[in-house]
């Protein structure tokens, strides 16, 4: 999976924790990205089995999507409470915990989960 594949993934479980039915509007719409090419990626996801999509166009993560959406979002808001923890900004600290959250390796993302949980 590639970073782009989890930043859709994690787009759509946000999406879903706020809204009933989520669309692939409403993915491009969230990201600031074209139709046709969140549709494209979509499709993509849908082929690799991460998410389906009914007639109606609504999206839904399968258990192998949800997996995925929920480690990046845990390493999201993990990240990003620690960066704000030590000072930076809001906005500084969701953007760095974003890059962050697709190249920390397991072992170090659990060690800092594990401090996060101790001491903040």
């Amino acid at each position: 999976m590639r970073e782009s594949g989890e930043m859709y993934l994690e787009t759509v479980q946000m999406l879903k924790e706020k809204m009933a039915n989520v669309r692939s509007i409403d993915v491009a719409t969230q990201m600031g990205f074209s139709k046709p090419s969140v549709s494209r990626a979509m499709s993509v996801l849908k082929r690799d089995g991460y998410l389906t999509i009914d007639e109606h166009g609504f999206i839904s993560l399968t258990d192998k999507g949800k997996k995925v959406a929920d480690t990046i979002y845990e390493r999201h808001r993990v990240l990003t409470k620690v960066l704000k923890n030590i000072g930076v900004d809001e906005k500084t600290a969701e953007e760095d915990a974003c890059r962050i959250e697709h190249d920390i390796s397991d072992v170090t993302f659990k060690a800092i989960k594990d401090h996060a949980e101790k001491y903040l």
